[in-house]
């Protein structure tokens, strides 16, 4: 005679291997239909069918015997068709909100693409003195008296290159506005 569902599961909720196998394996086609019926997927549903499986063990520990067994397996099945939709739903959101700002990191890139070759052009209209104390100052991130040392002025001629160099990009970037 079979063991009926119920105490299986109360068997499995305790430990059982044997009795958990005998549930699984009586239950399983009716796990996948109804998953598949739920998904309208055959891949969804043997994927969401092993999860069930692999979870069933600890479900079972909640698992009180005031319906049947197959009544309660059903709400189990439900519950696990209604996560996956709402994880994939989720990752949809993500995934759209990725390309958003996917799109705005790759205008960003481009705008500063843009700007950083405006600015190479613009060096080269500059004086070779004015070149090279950018080139250490912003380039190399020397301070300014670094960089008087290197070239061999003193740190307020730096100071003074480097505004000149502000004033003039800034009269090259107006000029170019026109």
């Amino acid at each position: 005679m079979d063991t009926p569902d119920e105490m299986l599961a109360s068997a499995a909720a305790n430990g059982d291997r044997v009795a958990f196998a005998t549930l699984v394996g009586r239950h399983y086609e009716r796990i996948h239909a109804l998953a598949w019926r739920l998904t309208g997927s055959r891949t969804e549903a043997e994927d969401l069918a092993q999860d069930i499986c692999a979870a069933l063990p600890a479900k079972l520990r909640n698992w009180r015997g005031e319906a049947r067994f197959t009544t309660w397996l059903y709400r189990v099945i439900v519950n696990a068709a209604h996560d996956l939709r709402r994880r994939q739903a989720t990752r949809t959101r993500a995934a759209l909100g990725w390309g958003d700002w996917e799109l705005a990191r790759q205008a960003e890139i481009a705008t500063l693409a843009e700007a950083n070759d405006w600015l190479a052009q613009a060096m080269t209209r500059l004086s070779p003195e004015l070149r090279d104390t950018v080139a250490l100052v912003l380039g190399e991130e020397m301070t300014q008296a670094e960089a008087g040392l290197v070239l061999g002025v003193s740190e307020g001629t730096i100071a003074w290159r480097m505004s000149e160099v502000k004033k003039r990009l800034r009269a090259m970037a107006r000029e170019e506005a026109k």
